[in-house]
């Protein structure tokens, strides 16, 4: 009988678990694969590292934005990446170390109470690729007011989506929305850049 002690095995993909997902909560995730390389570098020219203290991710899924956004941060900053979903926080927690993150699960429409639990001033910049247009109307309302009131005076929501559907949403909850498009993402994507 061998003593050989059993090798843990490998990694879970996170594109596998990404798609795995897909197919089990189709309307909590906007696209089978993860933000392309192109679409994550695009939004992230939108953030100004210097003075962002408090940042926010919504729905980090895997971690594709969130690991280049922890490369970009400021050593003395705070990511706090907020998640639904079970599967993609324990992915979060297991594999990206890094003190300066904060995994939560939970709603996105608590952003505010969750800045409050984690005793954090509000927020810098809000982070998110949710697909907001698989919500009912009212929780997609109910969203966006709530990071528009998470945001200091001068913050930012820098968020990606792939119609122009949401944009009268955006324009009803924030005082300036700016488009820019990225069309070597897998899906040709959109990025909104809107201030309070």
């Amino acid at each position: 009988m061998s003593n050989e002690v059993a090798k843990k095995p490998a990694a879970q993909s996170s594109v596998a678990l990404f798609a795995r997902n897909f197919f089990k909560h189709p309307f909590m995730l906007g696209s089978v694969v993860p933000s392309s390389p192109f679409l994550v570098k695009d939004m992230m020219t939108r953030v100004e590292w210097e003075r962002a203290r408090v940042l926010v991710e919504l729905g980090p899924g895997v971690g594709t934005i969130t690991r280049e956004v922890l490369k970009r941060m400021r050593p003395d900053a705070v990511l706090v990446a907020i998640e639904l979903n079970t599967d993609f926080v324990e992915y979060l927690c297991g594999h990206i170390h890094d003190p300066r993150l904060r995994v939560v699960h939970g709603s996105a429409a608590r952003v505010r109470g969750i800045l409050a639990e984690q005793k954090l001033a509000p927020a810098d910049y809000i982070i998110s690729g949710l697909p907001y247009l698989n919500m009912t109307d009212s929780l997609r309302r109910e969203m966006l007011e709530e990071s528009r009131m998470a945001l200091k005076a001068e913050g930012s929501m820098v968020l990606f989506q792939y119609t122009r559907k949401l944009q009268p949403y955006l324009e009803s909850s924030f005082s300036s929305v700016k488009l820019n498009f990225q069309l070597f993402n897998i899906l040709p994507a959109l990025i909104f850049h809107c201030t309070p």
